[in-house]
């Protein structure tokens, strides 16, 4: 361990000899507090918390991610370049423990960063609530400022898909089907079963029971809030509302709560308060809602109903939020140190950086995935396109998006912003799939090619 600090306070003195330290807390300090004064919120709670909260870390994250890949691409690549390694490598050092302890120095030099202007961005919150009206203060103590779990309606999506393949196979069984129309057909039913299971016809209800478990013995006396989100079967234009009524509690019982007729936008999340107590003695809470219109309204299954209890605090929320920033931090640190492992630094950069773009690209990936093929899908003739890669591209796809989803699975900014707990075993499970499974598996790759490079026969060529 010693040397591998020896190692680290060397990178710590590299960073404030080239003044990297300083220049990047001035560029995150700048933006913790620049980018409130330049973007003016609506006055509300939520909207002075996603111009602060959510931009500011958003920023502070491009911007640490960025000087991180740089950093960790430089300082290897650079010492291997001009020399400097090989005075380091005759020593008593292993070349693992030279990796790793520059590892530790760029990760320790992130930590620090991400304290300062976190603290920051906590500070300058904490001031500008005290200017928000009196109401939105109390709007944004209870619904933002904490850590809320939720809980959601079993998912029917497996035995939707289920019920899908069985269709389509029982589809294939009696009319001839050619491959090229196959995935067509299977998403065509997908999209039937799925849109049968989300809408709720005019003068009807739709009833969701959502299954608390344990936490029924730590909400008595507490109220709780839901989140939905439902859209139209057509298009409407903008300022046009809906008007629903809702019953929570324990059906056939006084435990009950209705709603007065409430005025709804579609294609937007509504949070609102419920009595306390509402919660059944089996933990399951019952939710209702009446379509009192004359059109089809659909509930998504993903994120069409939600209910959000308090679980916490917010200051140590919001530390668990940056602890999950931190380990994508680390895992940038090790892509850069493997790649700068065996390329030189301009090309390292390029080579971290066009990773960094196919990952945040995902979304693409995931509809050619989707979709069964890289031509995307013909709304004219109702078919999706065809291309010869497709064999070889969607399984690399689908891979990818995999090994992207081991780190993306994580949205610490946006559970802040709205109030949601990042929990202790969100923030387990960040450190072990995005530094121990990914971090490792290219801590592993760049240390044997590192252990393995020629270091002097690699500046005799140039």
């Amino acid at each position: 361990m010693q040397r591998l600090f020896a190692i680290a306070s060397v990178t710590w003195k590299a960073a404030f000899r080239f003044r990297l330290f300083w220049v990047l807390t001035v560029l995150l300090l700048g933006s913790v507090v620049a980018l409130p004064l330049l973007i003016k919120d609506d006055g509300t709670a939520r909207g002075f918390t996603q111009i602060l909260m959510t931009y500011t870390l958003s920023v502070i994250t491009a911007l640490l991610g960025l000087c991180t890949l740089w950093l960790a691409c430089g300082t290897l690549a650079r010492d291997i370049e001009e020399c400097q390694i090989q005075v380091v490598a005759v020593k008593p050092v292993a070349r693992w423990q030279i990796w790793l302890g520059k590892w530790l120095g760029i990760v320790s030099l992130n930590a620090a960063l991400l304290a300062i202007s976190g603290a920051g961005v906590f500070l300058l919150m904490q001031w500008r609530a005290t200017r928000l009206p009196e109401k939105e203060q109390t709007v944004l103590r209870k619904e933002v400022l904490v850590a809320r779990g939720s809980a959601k309606p079993p998912n029917q999506l497996p035995e939707i898909e289920a019920e899908a393949i069985r269709l389509t196979k029982q589809r294939l069984a009696t009319t001839k089907i050619s491959g090229a129309d196959l995935a067509e057909v299977h998403r065509q039913i997908l999209e039937q079963l799925k849109a049968g299971a989300q809408i709720v016809p005019p003068g009807y209800a739709k009833e969701w029971r959502v299954n608390l478990g344990l936490q029924k013995y730590f909400l008595r006396g507490k109220p709780l809030h839901l989140r939905i989100k439902f859209n139209t079967a057509e298009t409407v234009a903008s300022g046009i509302t809906y008007t629903g009524l809702w019953q929570v509690g324990v059906p056939e019982t006084p435990r009950i709560w209705r709603s007065n007729r409430m005025s709804l936008a579609p294609d937007t999340h509504h949070e609102f308060e419920i009595p306390a107590d509402l919660v059944g003695d089996d933990g399951v809470l019952t939710i209702a809602f009446v379509n009192a219109n004359d059109v089809v309204l659909l509930f998504p299954i993903e994120d069409g109903m939600e209910v959000l209890y308090p679980e916490g605090g917010f200051a140590l929320n919001y530390m668990r939020g940056l602890g999950v920033i931190f380990c994508w931090m680390a895992l940038l640190a090790t892509l850069g140190l493997a790649a700068a492992s065996f390329l030189s630094f301009p090309v390292a950069a390029f080579f971290s950086l066009a990773l960094l773009a196919i990952s945040l690209s995902s979304g693409t990936m995931a509809s050619a995935v989707t979709e069964g093929t890289v031509m995307g899908y013909n709304e004219e003739k109702g078919t999706a396109g065809k291309s010869i890669v497709d064999p070889v591209a969607i399984p690399v796809f689908r891979a990818l998006l995999g090994l992207i989803k081991l780190a993306k699975d994580f949205s610490p900014i946006d559970s802040l912003s709205t109030g949601r707990s990042v929990s202790w075993a969100e923030l387990g499970r960040a450190f072990g799939q995005i530094v121990l499974l990914l971090g490792g598996v290219l801590a592993a790759f760049g240390i044997t090619l590192f252990t393995r490079r020629e270091l002097a026969t690699a500046q005799g060529t140039q």
